[in-house]
């Protein structure tokens, strides 16, 4: 019998496969191998799709003529960099003495697609292939993985789908950005006074770029209004049936006018205060608040935007980073459940937290109550819930190792775990009373109301200690839609007095309270709030909010826009790009000038790519390829369909006009940055920069 290969997609996950495997043998160049087994690896992609000029010379240079580009053979080439390691692992796979591959690839739609190029490229034929699937790097889980292999033909409909959507994305930038770039490129130069603009478009990036500037154009519209209530300590004045007021148009909504002075004469009706007014509604009920779901990658990148103030893109990196240390579950996950596999043995993901310091007491609650042996009879296991993997939980291994991380990746490893514990924690638990009390005015009456809340156990909240976000982190949880108002939450007014409470609880229907004082209360709507980079992503994840057609949201729930894996990546470019900028300090997110217009010019010109409607359909018709419902051919006849379509729209329409139009309006909300781009830089060395062409001391080679 011959060898056994395990390719993983990164050295670090070979070597926890060549530990786990205990293959000690002798470590080669780009491998490891031993008498019985070679483990060897990718670095990332080593094989990438040619530019069209491989087809053909010609297209090197930008043309009209040539695009729409749809080439009926995809070609593709080894990356350069990494052209030594592709050679070594395709000697590797062809090797005679090699009988069965196991792919061990990161777990998911592109880790296929990094694989399955590698075997294309590399010509191998004739070997059994099986495929590891894993959810942590711990020794127990790979050994499971390899123990289950199934051969890779089982993953088949997943790879078609990951070369789709390479396929996709490809063809969308090159066909797209040529097209708008050829025609209006020198339109957005010359209005900046650029060397140069490239427009590129993007299948997601693109309708990414749309949401943020959608949401800055809402905000710029937004006209703040005033209104006033009447409030009385507690109390609030609300309209009722009753009221003098009941379906005046001086009222705001029901809670408020719109004049303070209407707001002033209400009071003055009512005085003079002290005033006793009559309870006519008084409700009393237990609430319990249960632990939230566990986490996946988009709530992950949310909260860290909020509490530690990081990217996306960093939280994914910190979040491999603990996944390759053993120390978390795969991270690229869009499940926030967990399987009922997973359940049956979770408890030694528990034990292993007893030995984390700063949440061992927890822990080992947990153990002693043995509250994990009803998991999975709770919302937080659902097998319908996970698809490539469950949600991002603690292994409980390697937690010593926890302390030795720098003090971001602790933080967050540590929200990992405590999302994890609470969920193994009863609901808190609250007493909510809500009173109304009336006020005689004349034939009219008056209705004050209140909703008290008192927390009387705190179950889970004893170990969900969230991190103290800052002032703007907090708001930013609230509402974003515009109108919103500064006030109460819904949950009714926050109180830790059980001796008040207690007092409230024994008022009923008919009693007498005092009205102290009565005073204006004056509020405002405010505006939706601009996009962090957390929120941006679980906007992404939740594209259906956008679209109206009842049924089509329905079909597209569970396919945002992106996926888990790509979406950090997206908003990186965006940035790089110079579309968004992205506040390091706030992880507040807002378009540049340059995105604005290419906003404007795809706008005009192929408005389609700014919907996340049609975004997210492709992203459901690449699972529905993965999943075997849709054939390779139907989806690659409906791409190339809608890219003939909208190059041949630009092709045949000028918006050059009212382009300029448009960006002479919006222009002026960046005068300032202008200004700033204009303004020559301080110079801090004064001394005689170097002339062309003189060579440095250390080197002789010549400084340009």
């Amino acid at each position: 019998m011959g060898k056994a290969v395990y390719i993983a997609e990164k050295p670090s996950v070979a070597r926890a496969f060549a530990e786990a495997l205990q293959i000690r043998g002798r470590g080669s160049e780009g491998a490891i191998e031993s008498d019985e087994a070679i483990v060897t690896w990718c670095v990332g992609h080593l094989v990438t799709m040619c530019y069209p000029d491989a087809y053909d010379a010609s297209l090197k240079k930008w043309s009209l003529d040539t695009i729409p580009f749809l080439p009926e053979t995809f070609k593709y080439e080894v990356i350069a960099a990494v052209k030594k390691q592709f050679a070594i692992v395709s000697r590797i796979l062809n090797r005679d003495d090699v009988s069965v591959i196991y792919v061990c690839t990161d777990a998911g739609r592109e880790g296929e697609y990094i694989y399955r190029l590698v075997e294309q490229m590399a010509h191998v034929t004739g070997k059994e292939r099986r495929r590891v699937w894993i959810d942590a790097q711990t020794q127990e889980e790979i050994l499971r993985g390899i123990r289950e292999a199934r051969d890779l033909s089982a993953y088949d409909h997943l790879s078609d789908a990951a070369y789709l959507r390479a396929k996709e994305d490809y063809l969308m930038g090159i066909n797209f950005s040529r097209a708008l770039t050829l025609k209006y490129g020198n339109t957005l130069k010359n209005y900046l006074k650029a060397d140069k603009c490239v427009i590129a478009i993007g299948r997601v990036m693109t309708c990414v770029l749309g949401l943020v500037v959608d949401r800055e154009r809402e905000i710029r519209a937004f006209q703040k209004t005033p209104f006033y209530g009447v409030e009385s300590g507690f109390f609030s004045w609300k309209v009722q049936e009753l009221s003098r007021y009941a379906g005046s148009p001086l009222l705001y909504n029901e809670k408020g006018f719109k004049e303070k002075k209407t707001a002033q004469e209400l009071i003055a009706r009512l005085s003079p205060y002290p005033r006793e007014a009559t309870v006519v509604k008084a409700e009393k009920k237990k609430e319990k608040k249960n632990p939230p779901l566990l986490y996946n990658l988009a709530e992950l990148q949310n909260d860290c935007a909020r509490f530690f103030r990081i990217s996306p893109d960093q939280t994914l990196q910190v979040a491999q980073e603990l996944y390759e240390k053993k120390l978390t579950t795969y991270p690229r996950t869009d499940a926030r459940v967990l399987s009922s596999a997973i359940a049956k043995e979770i408890k030694k993901n528990i034990e292993g937290l007893a030995s984390y310091a700063p949440l061992s007491v927890y822990a080992r609650a947990i153990l002693q109550h043995a509250s994990y042996r009803t998991i999975a009879k709770t919302r937080y296991v659902d097998d319908k819930k996970v698809t490539d993997h469950y949600a991002i939980i603690p292994t409980g291994e390697a937690v010593l190792q926890v302390a030795k991380l720098p003090p971001v990746s602790r933080a967050v490893y540590e929200l990992i775990a405590r999302r994890f514990l609470a969920v193994f924690y009863p609901p808190a638990q609250y007493d909510r009373l809500s009173l109304t009390v009336g006020v005689q005015d004349e034939q009219y009456t008056e209705y004050f109301y209140t909703t008290l809340r008192l927390l009387t156990a705190k179950g889970y909240l004893h170990v969900l200690q969230r991190p103290k976000a800052d002032k703007q982190g907090e708001e930013e949880k609230k509402a974003d839609g515009p109108g919103d108002e500064k006030e109460a939450g819904a949950d009714g007014v926050e109180i830790d007095n059980e001796a008040l409470m207690e007092e409230m609880k024994k008022l009923r229907k008919g009693a007498k309270v005092t009205l102290e004082e009565l005073l204006v209360k004056e509020r405002e709507t405010s505006p939706p709030r601009r996009y962090n980079s957390g929120t941006l992503i679980l906007t992404m994840e939740n594209a259906g909010q956008f679209i109206e057609d009842e049924e089509l949201r329905a079909q597209i729930k569970g396919s945002g826009i992106g996926t888990s894996a790509t979406r950090a990546e997206i908003l990186k470019k965006l940035v790089a790009n110079r579309y968004l900028k992205l506040n390091q300090k706030t992880q507040i997110i807002t378009p540049t000038q340059l995105g604005e217009m290419i906003y404007e010019t795809v706008f005009l010109s192929m408005k389609p790519m700014l919907n996340p409607a049609l975004t997210a359909s492709w992203e459901k018709g690449l699972s529905g390829v993965a999943g075997g419902s849709v054939t390779g051919k139907e989806y690659m006849e409906k791409l190339e369909d809608f890219i003939r379509r909208r190059v041949d729209a630009v092709k045949t329409q000028d918006v050059r006009t009212q382009l300029l139009a448009r960006f002479d309006a919006f222009s002026v909300y960046y005068e300032k940055d202008a200004a700033a781009q204009r303004k020559p830089a301080v110079r801090t060395n004064r001394r005689k920069p170097k002339e062309e062409g003189t060579k440095d001391p250390k080197s002789g080679r010549k400084k340009t």
